[in-house]
């Protein structure tokens, strides 16, 4: 058996059983749940934040800019209540979500809960206002930490019977608002007080707290390698079969949506856009990398269309229009891509090639940060564009990447179209002798 041969296999016992069950353990669906369930909010309030901040500077005298500055505060408050507090939206959705997977408990409740304690230590009252400071970006990791921690302790208290026992003739909804007394007085005894001793302690309120632990690995998300090893690893997992996004979509989310908040609001603060402190946010994948869905395959659909093979030319003229909205199970599972040998050294090669380029362009200033998320279905040049606050030279990136992938492609592309010209020649032979 050759190295090859090896290392492939390794891949499909090994790495894609255990991706696999990491994709479907309850707590990473959940996360990755919540944070779904958030995208509408974040991509409206992303499109709102656009609005409010046009891409031609503070001083210029169009149309769009004199009325982004008249009626900016107007523009922002809608985008305050969706992207601002989208903390309530995920630590509420976590909740429901990983409670979902207990048959003993009400995932409304643990929703509820778990909103109603992120709120108790997030928001101190001041002068009857509650703070929004928590409820955007800097928030997120006290929000998963509650979603995960209330569902859990609802789930141990009926394990062990901890709780209200009312008789079967009271109505369900009264029972199931009585089975959360217990959970609310334990946040009351152990979240609330550790969250006053804290402060009393350090000055910070758990959400401040968490964010200083954090620091470390925010920073370190924003770099290179981080972004190279997460397309890495989704890469290798979709070629063996697994959803490979969806894994490392759920880990990463809070670190990219950090990093996103900290963009807008250092674009809400003056910073000239290409100027913005981090790089690596979702958008950075969804369209500059992936552009016709994971692989940046649409290179590859190109290359099919002008295709000798029949198959291959077929393939091509199906994968065109998904291609175009980042849909590209037609071209993966049609060619196939998923375990083919052929196609593993560029599927990898291309996303991490085009990813170092498009991180030097943002790098060296060349292009306008991301301070928006567009639907992951929009087109690759425009969702590069309106991500980035419609920078000219994100469009030109994606073409430039798209150019790079080409050319990776191009020698692998040729190899399979041989392969399946000559078995088109040796059927074509059969079918003419048989037909004789």
């Amino acid at each position: 058996m050759t190295i090859k041969d090896k290392f492939f296999g390794f891949l499909q016992s090994t790495v894609a059983p255990v991706a696999g069950r990491v994709g479907q353990q309850r707590h990473v669906q959940a996360i990755r749940d919540a944070f779904i369930g958030a995208i509408p909010f974040i991509i409206v309030g992303s499109f709102l934040l656009v609005i409010a901040f046009p891409p031609f500077g503070e001083n210029a005298t169009n149309i769009w800019s004199t009325f982004a500055r008249e009626y900016r505060e107007q523009i922002l408050h809608p985008f305050n209540f969706t992207m601002g507090i989208m903390t309530l939206w995920i630590v509420t959705g976590l909740g429901y979500n990983l409670a979902r997977f207990y048959s003993t408990l009400n995932p409304f409740m643990a929703g509820l809960l778990s909103l109603s304690t992120f709120l108790m230590i997030s928001a101190p009252v001041s002068d009857g206002a509650l703070s929004m400071q928590f409820m955007g970006g800097t928030g997120i990791f006290t929000a998963i930490l509650i979603g995960i921690f209330v569902p859990e302790m609802m789930r141990l208290l009926h394990k062990y019977n901890v709780g209200i026992k009312l008789p079967h003739q009271v109505p369900e909804k009264i029972r199931d608002s009585f089975d959360l007394l217990i959970p609310i007085a334990i946040v009351m005894v152990t979240i609330y007080p550790l969250n006053l001793f804290i402060h009393a302690e350090t000055g910070f309120i758990i959400p401040e707290a968490i964010m200083e632990i954090f620091k470390p690995l925010i920073s370190a998300s924003d770099s290179l390698a981080a972004f190279l090893l997460v397309s890495f690893i989704a890469q290798v997992l979709w070629w063996a079969g697994v959803h490979g996004s969806a894994i490392t979509g759920g880990i990463i989310a809070p670190f990219v949506l950090s990093n996103l908040v900290a963009n807008q609001d250092a674009l809400a603060a003056g910073v000239e856009g290409t100027k913005l402190p981090a790089i690596f946010a979702q958008p950075l994948l969804d369209f500059f990398i992936m552009f016709g869905g994971s692989g940046a395959t649409m290179a590859l659909v190109l290359l099919f269309l002008r295709s000798r093979a029949i198959h291959l030319r077929t393939i091509g003229k199906m994968s065109l229009i998904p291609g175009i909205f980042n849909i590209n199970e037609p071209v993966s599972f049609g060619t196939p891509i998923v375990m083919n040998p052929t196609y593993f050294i560029p599927w990898i090669l291309a996303p991490q090639l085009c990813g170092i380029f498009t991180w030097c362009m943002f790098k060296f200033e060349l292009v306008h940060r991301i301070i928006a998320i567009p639907p992951w279905t929009a087109p690759a040049p425009i969702g590069a564009m309106w991500a980035t606050n419609w920078s000219v030279m994100a469009f030109v990136t994606v073409m430039i990447n798209l150019c790079i992938a080409y050319v990776i492609y191009y020698p692998f592309f040729k190899m399979h179209e041989k392969e399946l010209l000559e078995q088109e020649a040796a059927n074509a032979k059969a079918d003419k002798a048989s037909a004789v």
